[in-house]
């Protein structure tokens, strides 16, 4: 028997009849200790969203058939550290692609269309029109990160008749026809686009890439927008910029997050910063149960766990 766990009441309903050979129960590591009766039957756990740490996976680690644990997120550095060994660690990849993409493109448009400054004269009960402001249309628009999520970004954004590429580790055609350069010539490209988007996860090889040589590189007045990790931009560089008058941003993640009272990004000239909100998607929506429903049917067969990341490593 397959037993599921999921964090509460409204996703074991949203999940439904999972078959004959598998069961859900609810139950939150993040709030309690594995039920006894259920401790040696857990074989798939998943987790709420922002919910991780040595408190819980040390709970999860207390269920010895467990075999995946499901995390909400396409991002999973966060949980790496703890997975228990021999235990499956599985993310999200592709629940969340189209609410960041939809998150990318708002910001992109208000931005572009200079909305924020006809919601401060509005609030102002002021009527100030600007006919300046430019279109989405016809700009050139550098995706960096160009997986599901990019390609999910892309495809909204020639529907407003934009010029998309992409950047990756490789070179590629992608399979939406996306030309994606490889992440060496990144620089070189960078003043060539009117929009850089960001959505790339935070990694040794990420942290910090935005920085003030990057910067330095885009065009004078480019927006760069990051839905990917706060970590990934330099925040110093960035406000320099922004202050300067000479970029523009859009930001659904920073560093720090959450961003405290007083910190100069709130009041940077020409930027939006939203609170991590582009990719959460509810774990009661289609997307997230029918990924839990295909990993159990994974475990049902014997399958390797969709969307599998990594094992958690035994004691050397």
């Amino acid at each position: 028997m397959i037993t599921v766990s999921v964090p509460t009441q409204e996703v074991a309903d949203a999940l439904g009849h999972p078959g004959p050979d598998a069961r859900v129960i609810v139950w939150d590591p993040a709030v309690e200790d594995v039920p006894p009766a259920e401790r040696e039957r857990v074989t798939i756990a998943c987790l709420a969203h922002y919910t991780g740490g040595r408190t819980v996976y040390g709970r999860l680690a207390d269920c010895p058939d467990l075999k995946v644990i499901q995390i909400p997120s396409a991002g999973f550095e966060h949980a790496v550290p703890f997975v228990p060994p021999g235990v499956s660690l599985a993310n999200a990849r592709g629940v969340h692609d189209t609410r960041v993409a939809e998150m990318a493109l708002l910001l992109a448009l208000a931005s572009q269309r200079r909305l924020p400054q006809f919601l401060e004269a509005q609030r102002r009960g002021e009527w100030a029109p600007d006919f300046d402001a430019p279109s989405l249309a016809d700009t050139r628009v550098l995706v960096v990160g160009y997986g599901s999520i990019g390609e999910a970004i892309g495809a909204r954004l020639r529907a407003c008749e934009a010029h998309v590429e992409g950047v990756a580790r490789t070179a590629r055609l992608a399979p939406d026809g996306t030309l994606v350069h490889a992440a060496s010539d990144l620089l070189s490209l960078l003043p060539h686009h009117d929009i850089v988007i960001v959505v790339t996860p935070h990694t040794e090889d990420t942290d910090r890439l935005v920085d003030a040589r990057f910067l330095a590189a885009m065009k004078d007045d480019a927006l760069l927008i990051n839905v990917g990790r706060g970590k990934v931009v330099d925040t110093a560089a960035l406000v320099a910029e922004l202050e300067s008058g000479r970029l523009r941003a859009a930001l659904d993640v920073t560093d720090p997050e959450p961003l405290p009272a007083g910190h100069p990004l709130w009041t940077a000239p020409r930027c939006i910063v939203v609170p991590h909100v582009a990719g959460v998607e509810r774990l009661t929506d289609r997307r997230y149960t029918g990924l839990v429903h295909r990993q159990i049917e994974a475990r049902r067969h014997g399958d390797d766990p969709v969307n599998f990341v990594m094992m958690g490593a035994f004691p050397a």
